[in-house]
């Protein structure tokens, strides 16, 4: 059997499989207009933008889950919502997708996170996304909300294949994952060995313990190498990879864009390549993608660089569905692996 075929054979055990995300969610709002409606404002006299329709869908944490889901998998969702529009209209697209929001945390002290997304039709009858408005929290969550979110993932740990936690902010303290939630989730890990911990963090994974990191290549050196290196030269991403790699002491997963992903582990540095993709692409999305194909891949019992290479097929799909954020299917995935 081929490596391709033994990731498709894999891949249709998919449905066996259970894997809970932890962390930040948000939603995505995306809000369309037409210049002929424009209207100038009898109040203020400035324009006002019509908004004709709307589309939303589940972010971040939601974007991984709609991955998982597309490719069989159950999928538990623990994360933190406002008592407020956004956070029903969350819900609604986790339970759209056959995801399980039960064990989202509700709260009256914090707002749902959301990009709003306004969309201009242009001329040429495309549309084309202009300055986006954000809800964010910027003070931390109170601690009994950390505890209520740890909480719901100890209620599903046992019946779990693998957790993954979506760190997405910047700032810290100012979202869902806390430093007190990575402090509780590294214990946890450590305690749980028959699980797969994985992590996804822009700007906090050395922070994590007991669990696989993965973040890409431009926060791999702003962060772990204080800016100093090209993170398009793969040399310098290797050796900062196989220094992080050190200081976990668990496998550690850069994206590298188009090039693909290095795979650290303990018997060192592997580039596993990117497939292929001609065309216009949108790579909103693609990085949860990543995560969810990679997780899918190791929980299956694949080795560390076959699960890179289906993330590697599933990322090559959903790049291509231009205007949203995108998801490939086994079959999809099976497509992409044989081209």
């Amino acid at each position: 059997m081929t490596e391709n075929e033994k990731i498709v054979s894999a891949l249709s055990r998919a449905q066996n499989l259970t894997v809970a995300v932890i962390g930040d969610f948000c939603l995505d709002k995306y809000l369309y207009m037409d210049p002929k409606n424009d209207e100038r404002s009898v109040e203020t006299g400035l324009t006002a933008y019509e908004i004709d329709h709307k589309a939303i869908a589940a972010g971040v944490g939601g974007t991984i889950a709609n991955n998982l889901r597309s490719l069989g998998v159950n999928t538990v969702c623990i994360g933190l919502i406002g008592d407020d529009g956004e956070g029903f209209e969350l819900l609604k697209t986790l339970d759209r997708i056959g995801a399980d929001s039960s064990h989202m945390v509700k709260t009256d002290t914090l707002c749902t996170c959301a990009y709003v997304k306004p969309m201009r039709l242009a001329p040429d009858g495309s549309y084309v996304e202009m300055e986006r408005l954000d809800f964010r929290n910027f003070t931390p969550p109170a601690p009994e909300l950390e505890d209520a979110m740890m909480s719901e993932l100890r209620s599903v740990i046992d019946r779990v294949d693998a957790v993954i936690v979506t760190d997405q902010y910047y700032q810290r303290n100012a979202a869902a994952v806390t430093d007190g939630l990575r402090a509780k989730l590294s214990s946890l890990a450590g305690s749980r060995p028959d699980k797969i911990f994985f992590v996804d963090s822009r700007a906090f994974a050395a922070e994590y313990r007991n669990m696989i990191i993965k973040c890409n290549q431009f926060e791999l050196i702003e962060f772990f190498a204080g800016g100093r290196g090209d993170p398009e030269n793969l040399d310098t991403l290797a050796a900062v990879g196989s220094e992080l790699r050190r200081k976990i002491g668990r496998t550690v997963y850069i994206t590298c864009g188009a090039r693909g992903m290095l795979v650290f582990t303990e018997a060192g540095c592997t580039a596993v390549p990117g497939f292929r993709v001609d065309g216009k692409i949108d790579i909103t999305g693609a990085g949860d993608a990543t995560n969810a194909g990679i997780v899918t891949g190791l929980a299956l019992g694949l080795s560390e660089s076959e699960a890179a290479k289906l993330a590697c097929a599933v990322s090559a799909v959903t790049i291509t569905q231009i205007g949203c954020t995108g998801t490939a299917t086994p079959e999809q995935v099976a497509a992409r692996l044989f081209t």
